[in-house]
């Protein structure tokens, strides 16, 4: 966790900063504080999880992700949902996609091909390439992991919605802005670009509405 930078302490820090040369940040900050440290497991576990909860509510993503870790059993690994059958998981309420996504991310790490342990000491570009190489892990699901398993300082993932409405709205926009567009508003942030993400969201969720 050395190089863990969104903790606390480093959010704080870094807003700080951004908020002393920005009145964009400093007038966002004042408005809906800063926004809580939000650190994530490591490991086998969180990539399954983001598998199973891709495209559903938060609700039915953690319905299904406790049905399916009750049947695998606590800390599976991929030898685990080796023992368990497609029959199975779907009764559980996996698609057959996410299955085969499933069965793939097992097959990855097992023979080594996503070197998991060795995620945190890879550059970001190298992480995120080793990340996207699985199938059925998307760009998103990479600056997911960077940002909240490996606290990684300057991911902008501008492929979230939420994101793009809380960067437009923070910097006075009237529409939303693309992705292209996203990514070049946040040029002005690099190399503090993972805590404007996080009050992207922030003032996504907590701003008033105007």
């Amino acid at each position: 966790m050395d190089n863990f930078h969104l903790h606390t302490e480093g959010i704080n820090t870094r807003l700080t900063e951004l908020a002393g040369s920005d009145p964009h940040v400093a007038s966002a900050v004042k408005l809906v504080g800063i926004p809580a440290a939000r650190p994530g497991e490591q490991g086998f576990h969180t990539f399954m999880r983001v598998i199973v909860g891709q495209q559903l509510s938060v609700k039915a993503a953690a319905t299904i992700r406790d049905r399916v870790e009750a049947l695998v059993g606590p800390g599976a690994g991929p030898a685990d949902y080796a023992r368990v059958s497609d029959e199975a998981l779907r009764g559980a309420g996996l698609s057959r996609q996410k299955i085969s996504y499933a069965r793939s991310l097992c097959e990855v790490v097992e023979n080594g091909t996503l070197d998991i342990a060795a995620l945190p000491t890879m550059s970001d570009e190298d992480a995120i390439r080793a990340i996207t190489a699985v199938k059925g892990l998307g760009v998103w699901s990479a600056h997911m992991y960077l940002m909240f398993s490996l606290g990684r300082a300057d991911i902008w993932p501008v492929g979230d919605l939420a994101v793009r409405v809380g960067v437009g709205r923070i910097v006075g926009l009237d529409d939303r802005p693309s992705e292209k567009q996203c990514e070049e508003i946040g040029e002005r942030w690099r190399p503090h670009r993972s805590v404007m993400a996080l009050l992207a969201w922030h003032y996504y969720s907590n701003a008033p509405a105007i």
